[in-house]
């Protein structure tokens, strides 16, 4: 039976918003996340900073740190409540939108995301790539970071059901991405993109190539 998008999508944000006053104990309970996020001082982060789901701000300040500003989105408005008390920054500005949805309104030095590429479900990949690139100012780099697999990517939705303390369950789009596939994947869509896995963790740079892919 087809999975319908739209509604897993939305369920998918649900389930976000639910899980807000959840989110940070994964970070306080895996070193491996905490040694992640130690990683951002080696990241070319420059300039103008967009972030797309930001989710509660763990990876915003660091990035403000490296940043002329920061604009950092994300759909939950829990989560984002948490993010501003926790990078209460002048420099910082926190915008809540739908990332399926939104259109950048200016371009940026440099875009970062962690932990959502496996949210995006594989039939809107070119699509929110696209999105990327419309955020870019010229010479621009696209940062990322996820889980990632040995094994190839999946090609239809895959569905994965969350539970959360109070006992309620959620749909949500998880998409693992070996990153040799994924490099291959981005290059048909016009990217230059240097992706590694590092343990379970993928950790990607990418640049739109200036020459159109044909």
């Amino acid at each position: 039976m087809a999975i319908d998008e739209d509604a897993l999508l939305a369920e998918q944000i649900a389930y976000y918003r639910a899980r807000a006053p959840e989110y940070d104990r994964v970070y306080a309970e895996r070193e491996d996340l905490r040694e992640l996020l130690a990683l951002a001082d080696d990241f070319p982060v420059a300039g103008d900073v967009l972030e797309l789901a930001c989710g509660t701000g763990q990876w915003t300040g660091a990035l403000a740190a490296r940043a002329r500003s920061v604009t950092a989105v994300d759909a939950s408005p829990e989560v984002l409540g948490i993010a501003r008390a926790r990078v209460p920054s002048p420099d910082v500005r926190f915008d809540r939108a739908d990332v399926f949805q939104w259109q950048p309104p200016r371009r940026y030095d440099t875009v970062f995301f962690a932990f959502f590429l496996s949210h995006v479900p594989p039939s809107r990949l070119g699509d929110f790539w696209n999105t990327v690139a419309a955020a870019l100012a010229p010479g621009g780099k696209a940062i990322f970071i996820d889980e990632g697999s040995a094994a190839a990517a999946r090609e239809e939705v895959a569905a994965d059901v969350r539970r959360l303390d109070d006992g309620s369950q959620y749909r949500i789009v998880k998409v693992l991405h070996d990153p040799a596939e994924l490099a291959g994947e981005l290059a048909a869509l016009g990217w230059s993109a240097d992706i590694r896995l590092r343990e379970e963790f993928i950790i990607g740079i990418a640049e739109p190539r200036s020459v159109p892919v044909t």
